[in-house]
């Protein structure tokens, strides 16, 4: 089983709020890879909208990304880059 890991920033105005969490789990859910953030040591899976709220990911933060799983490597390059774009929200 393959392991992917990678830092980001949150850059969105909102960060990790709401509307971001629900966005980054749907995402999640479409892999089979286990993809957990971990933020001031604290863990969250990805598929979990509270979990990710409960990790207070303010803009500026930087959250470490891990996917285990066949399509870890396609997974975790998915996520960063709906962190990079914003969470595709309007500013």
């Amino acid at each position: 089983m393959t392991t992917h890991q990678q830092t980001v920033t949150i850059c969105n105005k909102l960060g990790l709020h709401a509307r971001a969490a629900t966005k980054l789990a749907q995402l999640s859910q479409k892999f089979s890879a286990d993809i957990t953030l971990e933020l001031n040591q604290k863990e969250a899976n990805a598929n979990s909208i509270m979990a990710l709220m409960l990790l207070a990911g303010g803009k500026g933060k930087s959250v470490n990304i891990t996917a285990t799983g066949d399509d870890a490597e396609l997974a975790l390059a998915e996520i960063c880059q709906l962190i990079s774009d914003k969470f595709d929200e309007d500013e």
